[in-house]
């Protein structure tokens, strides 16, 4: 009774006199929607007491909820008898939980909503609930979702933040969206945000505001979770749904603290935070009392995904990525330990729906790289809690995903198999089949899943696939390591070499891979994946086979990555047998991609460090570092910096601190070593590094004095090396060591040139720092070393370059300088002349010359000679022009007679008819060379001489000197040598392949510099390079043309296009090309004229055609029909059979691919976008398309008006003048027709005739291709079948000319030259050769015996009709004997001009081939009519044998000259109209 006086007190402001009834039954009708608003006076008298009135009835209905009162069945009686209606009561709470569902909510109502949510929560509490019908769907709803509605969105940062947040690709897709609405529920859903988020700007929440809330939140929440085990949802979905939707929002209500464990939260009185509780909600959902375990824990699960994922949770189908914090990550793992948590409770039960819950993270994973790491983390831990077996069940499902048709499937699913080979492998137990044992080794998922992807088409895939293969080499992960170099060990690459020892303790058979025949002339083919996941195309499964064929990919990342992988087995292996690859690896370093570049430079410095102490990798890595401080990129060149500073300069330490045990520093003077005996060539790259790392400071007093402590020891070579490297940048050196060196070594006997020549440049750095008697002393030492002759050549460059800097450190002017240089170089100038005289102007000079010190002098003489040019006597000058002279052209190195220096330069006669040794001539050539480039005087006269030397030398050291003399010479008298360019360039033909490159570099380094121009013949030599017989040279040629002097004049290939096609035919009948002079010599050089020499000249052509731009390529069409083909149209050029030539070559040019535009050409591969649905990339298709359909149009145009009437009009006159020529037209027309039909038939529509020759002529000139093809695997079916050649038939080859006699006559000779392939792939087309014209014939098939003797007998009965009858030759003549058309129709024409023109002797009852069987009632030029197509439809049998029997009334007669009187064809210039404009 007490507790029903206290319920009574509670009750009191509830029961509002003035409350209207049908406010209440209309609350209940409209089932808990829109209703009208509570009366504000009845509210008022609710609230008359603030909050009390809520807690004061909950604290009066709590003890019938306990049943403390006894009687449970009392509180709804005390309702009856009081007349106070519960529905009046629920009521009352939908009135303050409705308006925390509204906008612009004050903190009090906020209160009152969850307060009432609370006690509509109590009632369903009270038993006897069911029976008076208090429950009410829509209304437990709502209370459920003012667990979230009544925290303001300003507190939630996620929420408030949203615009700030990143997008993955597929949102950023949508998001640049230009058309199409977005649906009406994204719409309302926006809005709704819009404008919640616009009312509560306004609303100020205090911290203490914040904490009232949070406190209600957590004390209904609480409440609820007791209601949840009594009162049953299982009738219920919808609650149930709500109440998982709301739980899991509620999860990342506030951040937990204190480390915590979902299993502890099921203790009500000790949990402190609301995600603990919702973890234990979504715990007692998942009980038996609310319906059926696998539907709800599905709902759960569904839920957690994004959770999981990392996603916004929320209602809608779109969820935004979340910022990547470590709230976010706490959230994930405290899902991740939840749903681990049932599955260690329920079992079995719960293994369905948590593969279903995997197999969705692995579709939805958001396509960015932390998120797939975080989700293939979150996989692998959910995956180690199932049992062996249904692991290895979804092993096997993973293993078909991986050959999903999308690609971030496939991407996603190599970050799983990293994640899974993190973890140990496991042991099969009674629950695995033996079908899916091997699932559970990691083996197979290296093997079978990240080497497959190393194939994968996209190159997305194998740039993941073979990063994740690299990273399946670490050590780090468990045994995977170990496994793939048994796989390795196993493969027949790897094997033979062998892997490094200590670096796997066993070999299994098991691990082997799949072999299969390799062949390396077919490299393995791409992995395609079609929708169901098949594998299509042949697999290469070889590991290094696949790894070197990555590496040379056409994208950027799949080569990197190659070579992460390249790396990481090589540190394993023995490099003795892998200098291939080693040699990949340092070629890398030079890859056009500059992250391939800065990833090769790493890799070979990892290599390096891992085996410090293997020679081959410490040359593979100078050879690949140093050069690369030379790059252009900044990057890359400050990537090479970081790996020299790492390897050279951090490790050189005081000598004493230097000990063997120290790999780094035993490293680094092993490097320094190298440097300076095997790989000398490189230190000139060091140059550029120490100045670079000058300029920073980076020689510090302490590392200069490391580096000299080691100059008296073992290391005292590269330390010099090193020293002369740094000194010119570094603070003063300690010079007393170093003098003290120089004065040891300078006195030995044989001293170390190489040591000799730094000490020498150490001296001329620190030159200013010497006291002046030291430099006084040190001069005159060099000086005397120089006039006795005691060192090499190296070190006297070395010691002039000393002097130099000696005189300049005493001297205080310039003035000064010269002076002493004058007086210091003097005597060595004389001592030179002197010995010199000796020797030149002696009788018997061959017999006792000493060759070694000869050179001496003259290389002496030239280094000297630079510091004090004006001490040099003309005397010298004359000396060393006696020692070029020669017995067999000693004129020409002389000056000219007839000059005022006559009688002080005359060649003495001593010298005339003497020999010098090409040594000592190659040697004066670079003396004379210095003397010119300091008198210019000298230079004019000798430059002459210098060229002719060119021509009549047969020495190649005499040759290359002259060349860099010369290119030298350019650079100071420009004027003089540049007519003497044409003579230089003919050394790019030279028979030596180190002169022709010699000759390319120089000739490179004057156009870049604009000391040459492109004048002349230059750039058509220049291009001749590309088809030099050294591929090296060819290579080298493409590099600098494209890649160097192209990018300085980007129309360079534009203008001389046209002349190279007239150039390279020796064709000089145009008034305009071709028209520089040139010697026979050199047309003989560089001719590249005739048949046999065509595929160079197309792959010249092609090649300059593949740099232009789609403009030059738009306007290079127009400029040879209108340069080319007009001339020979117009009868402005002669049509002959030195035309052919040309023609053929221009047709070729206009069928090739390379003129095509790249608009045209550019296929993007839509159907792997369309499987990514990524629809940035579609729309960049569909402007890609757009571009090319205007392009086309416009290209179009331009062929309907200006290049097909002088194509109709030449395919007449070449048919009149029988020119070979004519296939190559028919070829052209072919491909551009089925391009152009639509535009052809509007074309032709004025000349209906015209049209249909044309058409039939294609169908003609298509069925001969086809039987052409047909013939030609006949030919190799039988060579393949070894068939006799010499008994059975007469095999014809495109290199062999055949020679066939025919009755008695002169046999004829056919030229076999290989023409170009049909688009179904024929034969080559053959002329037949018997004087003027040549006649355009058929490519013969082998013919047999009898063929040939029936042959032979028609042509006798022909020959004695005795009638012959002029007809020209058609597109393609057929054979038109009694044979069969099989035998007929050759695979290389054999037949005689003859034999040609008898086949005409019916002539009366045939017909001409241009002459269709019916006229044409319309012209349509469609599919199914015309016959200007690309690909030939197959006939039947019976129009097979129509259309032989129709070949035979066939006579090939050309187009009339002039049209006829009833149907007037235009003439061609009334068709072309006025010709673009092409660019110059």
């Amino acid at each position: 009774m007490v507790a029903l006086r206290g319920l009574g007190s509670g009750l009191q402001p509830w029961c509002p006199l003035d409350l209207s009834p049908e406010w209440v039954d209309t609350v209940w009708e409209l089932d808990f929607t829109e209703t009208e608003p509570l009366d504000s006076s009845v509210e008022a008298q609710i609230l008359e007491t603030g909050l009390s009135a809520f807690t004061k009835l909950y604290e009066s209905l709590f003890p019938f909820v306990t049943e403390e009162c006894g009687c449970s069945e009392s509180v709804w009686t005390f309702f009856i008898e009081n007349s106070i209606s519960h529905s009046t009561l629920v009521a009352l709470f939908y009135h303050f939980v409705q308006i925390v569902h509204k906008k612009n909510v004050s903190v009090q109502y906020r209160e009152y909503g969850l307060h009432a949510a609370g006690l509509y929560f109590l009632l369903l509490e009270i038993p006897g609930v069911v029976a008076n019908q208090v429950f009410h769907p829509v209304m437990f709803d709502k209370c459920i979702q003012i667990l979230k509605k009544s925290w303001p969105r300003e507190s939630n940062l996620n929420r408030k933040r949203k615009k700030q947040q990143p997008r993955s690709s597929q949102v950023n897709s949508r998001g640049n969206r230009k058309r199409g609405k977005p649906s009406r529920r994204e719409n309302a859903e926006m809005d709704e945000i819009i404008e919640e988020e616009g009312d509560e700007e306004n609303i100020y929440f205090s911290a203490r505001d914040l904490c009232q809330i949070r406190n209600a939140v957590f004390d209904l929440l609480k409440n609820f979770l007791r209601l949840l085990p009594k009162f049953s949802l299982r009738e219920k979905p919808q609650c149930v749904q709500t109440c998982i939707e709301v739980f899991v929002a509620l999860t990342n209500f506030e951040p937990v603290l204190h480390e915590f464990h979902v299993t502890q939260a099921r203790n009500l009185s000790q949990t402190k935070y609301i995600p603990e509780l919702a973890y234990y909600g979504l715990y007692l959902l998942c009980a038996p009392v609310h319906g059926e375990g696998d539907k709800v824990i599905g709902c759960i699960f569904h839920q957690m995904l994004n959770v999981l994922l990392m996603l916004e949770v929320g209602e809608g189908s779109h969820h935004t990525p979340l910022t990547i914090t470590s709230q976010v990550i706490s959230r994930k793992n405290q899902a991740v330990q939840f749903i681990s948590s049932l599955v260690d409770e329920l079992k079995e039960s719960v293994f369905p729906v948590l593969r279903i819950l995997l197999q969705h993270i692995c579709a939805k994973v958001t396509d960015k790289s932390e998120y797939r790491t975080s989700a293939a983390q979150c996989l692998v831990r959910l995956l180690s809690g199932l049992p062996c077996g249904e692991y290895a069940t979804f092993i096997s499902w993973l293993y078909k995903y991986s050959r999903s048709s999308k690609i971030a499937h496939r991407v996603f699913t190599l970050d799983v198999v990293l994640a899974l080979l993190e973890l140990p492998e496991r042991e099969a137990d009674g629950t695995v089949s033996s079908e899916h044992q091997k699932f559970l080794r990691h083996r197979f998922l290296v093997q079978e899943i990240v080497l497959d992807r190393c194939l994968d088409k996209a190159p997305a895939v194998r740039s993941k696939a073979l990063s994740s293969f690299a990273r399946c080499l670490e050590p780090s992960v468990h045994g995977t390591s170990e496994s793939v170099l048994e796989l390795l060990v196993n493969s027949p690459t790897v094997s033979e070499t062998g892997i490094h020892p200590g670096t796997s303790s066993r070999t299994s058979s098991a691990l082997s891979c799949q072999k299969q025949t390799f062949n390396p002339s077919e490299p393995a083919g791409e992995i395609n994946t079609d929708s169901s996941g098949r594998i299509v195309g042949s697999r290469e499964r070889c590991v290094m086979a696949m790894l070197r064929k990555r590496i040379r990919d056409e994208k950027t990342n799949v080569r990197k990555s190659a070579l992460q992988v390249l790396v990481s087995i090589l540190k394993h292996c023995d490099i003795l047998g892998m200098e291939e690859d080693l040699t990949i690896l340092q070629e890398h370093c030079r890859d056009p991609a500059v992250s391939v570049r800065k990833q090769a430079l790493q890799s070979l410095t990892e290599l390096l460090m891992a085996q410090p102490k293997c020679v081959p990798i410490q040359k593979a890595w100078l050879m690949g570092v140093i050069p690369a401080v030379m790059d252009g990129e900044s990057t890359a060149q400050e990537k090479a910096l970081e790996c020299l500073d790492q390897l050279l300069l951090q490790n050189i330490k005081h000598h004493s601190k230097f000990h063997g045990g120290d790999d780094s520093q035993v490293l680094a003077w092993a490097l320094l070593t190298l440097l300076t005996t095997e790989s000398q060539e490189l230190s000139r790259y060091l140059n550029k590094a120490f100045h670079i790392w000058s300029k920073k400071d980076k020689f510090s007093s302490t590392f200069i004095n490391n580096v000299i402590s080691h100059t008296g020891t073992e290391h005292s070579a590269p330390a010099w090396m090193l020293l002369s490297k740094i000194a010119g940048s570094s603070p003063t050196l300690d010079y007393t060591k170093i003098v003290q060196s120089w004065e040891k070594i300078s006195s030995q006997q044989n001293p170390n040139s190489n040591t000799l020549g730094h000490i020498l440049c150490v001296i001329g750095h620190i030159a200013k720092h010497l006291p002046e008697s030291t430099r006084d002393s040190v001069t005159d030492a060099v000086r005397c070393k120089l006039s006795g002759f005691q060192w090499s050549l190296g070190l006297i460059s070395s010691a002039v370059d000393t002097l130099q800097s000696l005189c300049r450190a005493s001297a205080k002017t310039p003035l000064e300088e010269q002076e002493l240089l004058k007086q210091v170089c003097g005597d060595v100038l004389s001592t030179c002349e002197h010995h010199l005289s000796n020797i030149v102007l002696k009788e018997d000079r061959a017999r006792n010359m000493d060759e070694d010190l000869l050179v001496k002098y003259i290389f002496t003489l030239g280094d000297v000679a630079q510091l004090c040019p004006a001490s040099v006597e003309k005397r010298v000058f004359l000396l060393v022009q006696s020692i070029l002279a020669s017995s067999a052209d000693a004129d020409h190195l002389l000056p000219p007679q007839g000059s005022g220096d006559a009688p002080a330069t005359q060649l003495p006669s001593q010298v005339r008819g003497s020999v010098m040794p090409s040594v000592i001539r190659a040697h004066a050539i670079i003396t004379l060379g210095k003397l010119c480039l300091q008198n210019e005087d000298l230079a004019k006269k000798s430059i002459p001489a210098l060229v002719r030397e060119l021509e009549v030398c047969e020495d190649m050291a005499v040759r290359n000197n002259v060349v860099i003399v010369l290119c030298d010479l350019c650079i100071r008298y420009t004027i003089v040598v540049d007519k003497y360019i044409p003579h230089i360039s003919m050394c790019l033909k030279d028979p030596d392949p180190f002169i022709r490159k010699q000759t390319l570099i120089l000739l490179t380094n004057l156009l870049q510099e604009e000391f040459v121009k492109w004048k002349g013949s230059l750039f058509f030599r220049f291009v001749s390079t590309l088809i030099d017989p050294h591929p090296d040279i060819a290579s080298f040629g493409e590099f600098c043309l494209a890649h160097l002097l192209l990018k300085r004049n980007p129309v360079m290939f534009f203008q001389h296009f046209i002349e190279c096609i007239f150039h390279f035919n020796n064709y000089e009948k145009h008034e305009k090309y071709n028209k520089f002079p040139q010697s026979e010599r050199e047309k003989q050089l560089f001719s590249l004229k005739g048949k046999t020499n065509k595929e160079s000249r197309m792959k010249i052509y092609k090649f300059l055609l593949e740099h232009f731009t789609d403009e030059q390529r738009f306007n290079m069409t127009s400029k040879i029909c209108l340069s080319i083909l007009a001339c020979f149209a117009d009868g402005v050029l002669p049509l002959d059979m030195e035309a052919s030539e040309l023609l053929s070559d221009t047709f070729e040019v206009l069928s090739s691919k390379e003129i095509k535009l790249l608009a045209m050409r550019a296929k993007p591969d839509k159907d792997l976008l369309l499987l990514e649905e990524d629809e940035v990339a579609l729309a960049n298709v569909v402007m890609q398309e757009a571009q090319k359909q205007l392009i086309s149009q416009v290209q179009k145009r331009n062929f309907i008006e200006n290049i097909i009437p002088i194509i109709i009009s030449l395919k007449t006159m070449l048919e009149k003048n029988k020119i070979p020529a004519l296939r190559e037209l028919m070829y052209y027309l072919r491909e551009v027709m089925q391009d152009y039909r639509d535009e052809v038939k509007d074309f032709f529509a004025v000349d209906k005739q015209l049209a249909s020759e044309l058409e039939y002529d294609m169908k003609k000139y298509n069925e001969q291709l086809a039987q052409e093809q047909e013939l030609a695997k006949q030919a190799d079916t039988n060579r393949e079948a070894g068939s006799d050649a010499g008994a059975q038939a007469v095999q014809v080859t495109p290199a062999l000319e055949v020679m066939l006699a025919a009755g008695g006559q002169k046999q004829a000779a056919v030229s076999a030259t290989t023409s170009r392939p049909s688009a179904a792939g024929s034969g080559a087309a053959h002329t037949l050769e018997t004087g003027s014209p040549k006649i355009l014939m058929p490519r013969a098939k082998p013919m047999s015996l009898s063929t040939i003797a029936i042959l032979n007998s028609v042509k006798k009965a022909v020959e004695s009709k005795n009638r012959y009858r002029g007809r020209s030759v058609g597109v393609l003549p057929f054979s038109l004997s009694s044979g069969s058309p099989e035998k007929l129709h050759s695979h290389a024409s054999s037949y005689s001009l003859e034999q040609e023109i008898n086949r005409s002797a019916d002539w009366i009852t045939k017909r001409a081939i241009s002459t269709p069987e019916k006229s044409i009632g319309e012209v349509t030029f469609g599919v199914g009519v015309s016959y200007i197509e690309t690909s030939q439809t197959p006939l039947s049998a019976k129009d097979k044998t129509e259309a032989q029997r129709q070949g035979k009334d066939i006579l090939c007669l050309s187009l009339p000259d002039k049209p006829n009187k009833g149907n007037a064809a235009p003439s061609r210039r009334s068709l072309r109209k006025a010709p673009l404009k092409t660019a110059n």
